[in-house]
């Protein structure tokens, strides 16, 4: 039976969604920052429209759970979890360093992904990502935010040539350039819902939901700043 999944992703500049039904995948993305509010909604009434199926058909709906900007991450969430409540829809969160390592397989068929999205304060959101043989992604040691410097000495290279992926490669580039390996510079500096829905593929078979109302965000720098400050932006 063929999955019929819908992604929405607001964690970055980016705003993003697709929905995959079977091998197919319908999206919408837009570099739209302060404006995912207004955008994310008509995007999903236009690949359902274009799909002919409505959220109640859906078996999950997968969200971009971060790392990224604080007030992105959380409208992502926000608008997910209305989606899920109203049509009782189990929700799959996807991590937007996985996505974008997908992203580069995508477009350069980069099996070996380093991604850095900027997390600002001299930073980066930091994973390492490895393509395995069904198509799934395994992450190397683990998602973290680090000062870029700090990554020489402690990221492994596997005897492999890396691709780029994220903001963090622009704009720390005199740093990151000082790591011990080959590094094949990539296109991808967002992460798309369309490489989301392949990720919650995998997520969905290994039973790998949760209830809408359990649905959370990863900041890696505080996840403590979600439970303090619940009401601001």
């Amino acid at each position: 039976m063929s999955n019929k999944i819908l992604a929405v992703d607001t964690a970055t500049e980016n705003c993003s969604v697709a929905l995959l039904m079977g091998d197919e995948v319908i999206s919408r993305c837009e570099y739209a920052p302060r404006e995912h509010t207004t955008k994310i909604l008509p995007m999903v009434d236009e690949v359902l429209a274009q799909g002919g199926i409505t959220l109640n058909q859906l078996d999950a709906l997968a969200y971009g759970r971060g790392p990224g900007s604080f007030t992105g991450v959380r409208i992502g969430i926000g608008i997910a979890q209305g989606l899920a409540f109203g049509a009782e829809l189990p929700m799959i969160g996807v991590s937007t360093l996985a996505a974008m390592a997908q992203g580069t397989y995508r477009l350069h068929q980069a099996e070996h992904v380093m991604t850095a999205i900027d997390a600002r304060m001299d930073e980066v959101y930091w994973g390492q990502y490895i393509r395995q043989a069904d198509g799934d992604w395994l992450v190397h040691g683990e998602e973290q935010v680090i000062k870029p410097e700090l990554l020489v000495g402690q990221i492994e290279t596997l005897n492999a040539r890396w691709f780029t992926a994220g903001t963090g490669w622009e704009s720390y580039a005199e740093a990151l350039a000082q790591l011990p390996t080959e590094v094949v510079k990539g296109s991808v500096l967002y992460p798309e819902s369309t490489d989301m829905v392949h990720l919650a593929k995998f997520a969905l078979a290994r039973g790998e939901v949760v209830a809408a109302e359990a649905a959370s965000p990863v900041y890696l720098r505080d996840t403590v700043t979600w439970k303090k400050l619940p009401g601001r932006e």
